[in-house]
């Protein structure tokens, strides 16, 4: 498989989908951090991750940030389209993309990518249209068990580790 972009939804894959809301109206999510390791195999692998999310908020801009994310889409209704613009962007084609989601709106994008997975807690109109069922569920690292998975199969995930730990070497 010749993949060469990975792109995420957030809500209901890096999050539980749930939104926490304060009497004072902040926001809150929570990220579950081993979904960080998935990212950080992508880098060693020079693959990139792109988030495409149809929420705009300075938490996920944050979280993206923290781990170095250099392609961030916020706010986007036609993820279709921004997938496709990047794949110009990145020279790439869009059966060159994984794509893991979790409702209605990424489906048209799980459709047209060349690997497409759902976690664990997706409705099965979603889950009978992607080509992996992730067995973890959203927020609690379906990103990275999506990255893994990928890895493995295409026996990459020993090389991912092998760099991580050359690098972390180097370090002391």
């Amino acid at each position: 498989m010749d993949i060469r972009l990975f792109i995420t939804d957030i809500d209901g894959v890096w999050t539980d989908g749930g939104m926490y809301y304060d009497q004072t109206g902040n926001e809150w999510k929570k990220f579950n951090t081993s979904d960080s390791a998935g990212v950080l195999f992508l880098k060693l692998l020079n693959i990139p991750t792109a988030i495409i999310t149809g929420e705009d908020t300075a938490i996920v801009k944050r979280r993206a940030d923290k781990l170095g994310i250099s392609y961030l889409y916020m706010g986007i209704q036609d993820k279709v389209k921004i997938a496709h613009e990047l794949c110009k962007k990145l020279e790439i084609q869009l059966n060159q993309v994984a794509y893991i989601g979790d409702d209605i709106n990424d489906l048209l994008l799980l459709q047209e990518v060349g690997l497409s997975a759902a976690p664990a807690n997706a409705p099965v109109y979603i889950q009978r249209e992607v080509d992996w069922q992730i067995p973890v569920k959203g927020g609690d690292g379906a990103f990275r068990a999506f990255v893994e998975l990928f890895l493995e199969k295409e026996q990459l995930l020993d090389k991912a580790l092998q760099l991580y730990l050359q690098k972390r070497s180097f370090k002391q």
